[in-house]
């Protein structure tokens, strides 16, 4: 991974860009958590930020992915970064009421759903196809180190800075990550674009419906979503109500995860490329899903720690190989929409997940959640086994 990141200077560029501005992003929304919680003291005025942050923009989908399949990917990059930063520095000299708050974070996701697609469809242009997977491991890893670090330098921060600066701090993130991404080389759509955006959408739909391929990935990773995404929910209930420990120890707990997909991506850079990617894409589901499994029949907060942390490592894979297989199996001008309504289903799975787990919570406790929802997601896996080795099901690439 080292070598490749030493010899390859547009991925390093990516990669060091994305860290700063996955950072900061972190920075702001643990920020705006503790502002809406210490004005308003209500826990649906926070809901409700996470919700139009992370659920609202997977609705859009469809249409955000296809502006990277329109338009020079990096120049698509840089606007995001660019329009993000001074949606922040707005938010931070305004810290405005809750309705203009939400329609404004609102807006920012949209731009990071954007982003995101325009991130992950640059990625072959950047590397040879053997290079993908350790290409995907290094990005994995400095982004979700990025989010393991940026909470913590948030309470840092807020120590000795009001909110306003924290903001302030994060929009800067934003601009400094704009000025890497310009040192990228130019990054044009192969193809020409669609009459309009609604066709290029339907298109994008189209491309994960017509290759079977990328049906079962996209079916199997929102299906493990579905079942597995209330772990966080669970957790603190098993955490309080099940060994009586504080909440600050459900915090311990969760943090496992982090541990884990640190670890992952660490042991994937040393030799992603042995792996067969369907291979890496089953283990992944299997291991956070028996994660979760397990998770149920633990006896206490150190066997919940470790189990949290196999999870990790599982995520870990499922991240490195979906991100390879969906490289190599779309053609080049379709990348941006088909990650786009891949990270939109996600979105819509992970809702699923906490409305459906949620009532399976109050209703038969955090033990048994854990076992049911990790066993359904074990047997998701078994499916895309099985679905994979079907005839018809062809895995290499597109290009």
């Amino acid at each position: 991974m080292l070598t490749l990141l030493k010899d390859n200077g547009p991925l390093r560029v990516l990669s060091t860009a994305r860290v700063v501005s996955v950072v900061g992003d972190a920075l702001s929304l643990v920020t705006l958590m503790l502002h809406v919680q210490s004005v308003l003291g209500k826990a649906i005025a926070v809901a409700a930020l996470l919700l139009v942050g992370d659920f609202a923009p997977s609705l859009l989908s469809p249409l955000t992915g296809v502006i990277s399949d329109r338009f020079d990917r990096r120049t698509v990059m840089i606007a995001c970064e660019v329009a993000q930063g001074v949606l922040l520095a707005i938010i931070a000299f305004t810290l405005p009421p809750l309705p203009i708050l939400l329609a404004l974070v609102g807006l920012r996701a949209v731009l990071g759903q954007i982003f995101i697609p325009a991130s992950r469809a640059a990625v072959p242009s950047l590397v040879a196809e053997k290079d993908l997977g350790q290409a995907n491991t290094v990005l994995g890893l400095g982004t979700n180190s990025a989010d393991v670090i940026g909470p913590f330098l948030a309470a840092a921060l807020l120590t000795f800075m009001d909110t306003r600066g924290v903001l302030l701090v994060d929009a800067v993130s934003f601009g400094l990550s704009a000025l890497l991404l310009l040192r990228l080389p130019r990054l044009v759509v192969p193809a020409e674009p669609g009459e309009s955006v609604f066709a290029d959408a339907r298109e994008g739909l189209g491309e994960i419906w017509r290759n079977r391929a990328l049906r079962i990935i996209f079916v199997g990773f929102c299906g493990v979503v579905a079942c597995t995404a209330i772990d966080d929910v669970a957790v603190l209930q098993l955490t309080v109500v099940v060994f009586g420990a504080a909440e600050s120890v459900a915090g311990v707990i969760l943090g496992a995860v982090g541990i884990g997909l640190l670890t992952g991506y660490a042991l994937l850079a040393r030799g992603s490329t042995r792996f067969g990617m369907v291979a890496l894409l089953v283990a992944g589901f299997a291991i956070s899903s028996a994660g979760n499994l397990f998770t149920g029949l633990a006896w206490g907060v150190a066997s919940a720690f470790a189990l949290q942390a196999v999870r990790g490592l599982g995520i870990a894979a499922m991240d490195v190989a979906h991100s390879t297989l969906i490289q190599r199996l779309t053609p080049g001008d379709r990348t941006g929409r088909v990650f786009g309504n891949f990270y939109g289903g996600i979105g819509v799975a992970a809702a699923v997940s906490y409305i459906g787990g949620g009532l399976l919570l109050d209703a038969v406790g955090p033990e048994l959640t854990f076992i049911l929802s990790g066993g359904a997601g074990v047997l998701v896996a078994g499916w895309v086994v099985a679905a994979s080795r079907a005839r018809g099901v062809e895995w290499k690439s597109a290009s």
